[in-house]
């Protein structure tokens, strides 16, 4: 028996999260003058969320998994806290104070993607809530956007409807999560099974390769949701447009993500379809590279969102199979990998920023080195995993 109501709570905060971390991303300029900071500033009120998550990862995987209910919910309520300490002043202190304790609440959420589906969901529809609840992360970007273009000279409207939404969200989830899940595990009352967790999940093979597998294509997406405007600038792409091509962007990783990992779990196709995205990715990064224009970006990174999203509710599937007494803290490690790669795609992208040329070339080089590791995952999966 499954209970999809807690899959529907969880997608609304997990949503919440992406939405809280991006408020800010299409208002950059207008919110600088609207607080008296700069840029930089406002930068770091997204910043702050990787940064914390390659500290917390483990830890907040490690709740999860000894304590998944309570450890959830007060990852929800302190999204919901933190959205609602943002409206405390028109000050940026209250804004960053706000930024900081929803950033510590987003590791105890997203971490929570394959223990939700395992312990609420039966076998069968495992891989369809993994894919539907990664793919609320990715909406939830996706609103934060269409907010910021709501809401562009309203700065405390936008951030009213933010947390309301987040105060929605926790509510119907603790509602959802009154109860156990019915496939919920009994967890060892030793305190030692917490850190057994970490020994279990980086004892297997597949979960270190896969740990290094996300590494490159969160560094290509991070990279290029970051850079996209001012690398394609030069090529006459304005900034109205690099922003329409960074929401299709996500509007194809959303629709991606909810569809293309049942598919692949179906048919047992989670390498060929690995090797494919990042082949894909590889050869659009190359034509931004050598033919950039509105047309050839329009293109490419709608592709690019639309195959490598998917990426991500695939590996979290292929965990949750293989660690099902470790899921969180497997998952953990994941989005630990995930989030470094995205620093550090980030920065060296950052550092290329006035060469195009050469920063689109770095772009393909990352899922170029991917794909000897996508090819070999087969010999990794068991028939369990399977």
């Amino acid at each position: 028996m499954s209970r999809w109501s807690a899959i529907v709570g969880y997608s609304l905060v997990g949503a919440a999260t992406q939405l809280v971390w991006l408020n800010f991303a299409g208002v950059t300029t207008v919110a600088a003058a609207h607080y008296a900071v700069s840029e930089t500033a406002i930068g770091w009120l997204a910043q702050v969320f990787p940064l914390l998550y390659v500290v917390l990862s483990i830890p907040c995987g490690l709740a999860l998994d000894r304590w998944f209910r309570p450890a959830l919910l007060a990852g929800a309520a302190l999204t919901a806290i933190g959205a609602v300490i943002r409206l405390g002043g028109d000050h940026f202190g209250w804004l960053l104070a706000g930024q900081l304790i929803c950033a510590v609440a987003q590791p105890l959420v997203l971490n929570a993607v394959t223990g939700i589906t395992g312990r609420y969901l039966a076998v069968k529809d495992r891989a369809t809530g993994i894919a539907v609840g990664t793919a609320s992360i990715f909406a939830g970007m996706l609103l934060a956007f269409l907010l910021s273009a709501v809401f562009p000279d309203s700065l405390q409207t936008m951030l009213v409807v933010t947390a309301a939404f987040c105060v929605l969200a926790l509510v119907v989830l603790a509602a959802a999560l009154r109860t156990p899940g019915p496939h919920a595990a009994v967890v060892p009352a030793v305190p030692r099974a917490v850190f057994a967790a970490l020994r279990t999940a980086w004892s297997d093979p597949l979960v270190r390769r896969l740990c290094v597998l996300a590494v490159f294509p969160f560094g290509v997406f991070v990279a290029l949701s970051t850079f996209a405007q001012p690398l394609l600038e030069p090529a006459g792409v304005t900034s109205t447009t690099a922003s329409i091509i960074l929401l299709l962007n996500v509007v194809a990783g959303v629709l991606g993500s909810a569809l293309l990992p049942i598919y692949a779990a179906r048919h047992h196709a989670e390498s060929p379809y690995l090797v494919t995205a990042l082949a894909l990715t590889v050869v659009s990064c190359l034509l931004l590279a050598f033919l950039p224009s509105t047309a050839t970006a329009l293109i490419t990174i709608t592709l690019i969102g639309l195959v490598l999203l998917p990426a991500l509710p695939i590996v979290l599937e292929l965990v949750e199979r293989r660690t099902p007494d470790a899921e969180g803290t497997a998952a953990g490690l994941i989005w630990l990998s995930g989030n470094l790669g995205g620093l550090l795609a980030a920065t060296a992208v950052g550092l290329l920023v006035n060469h195009p040329r050469y920063a689109f070339l770095l772009l393909a080089a990352l899922p170029l080195a991917a794909i000897p590791g996508a090819q070999t995952l087969r010999h990794h999966l068991t028939p369990a995993t399977r």
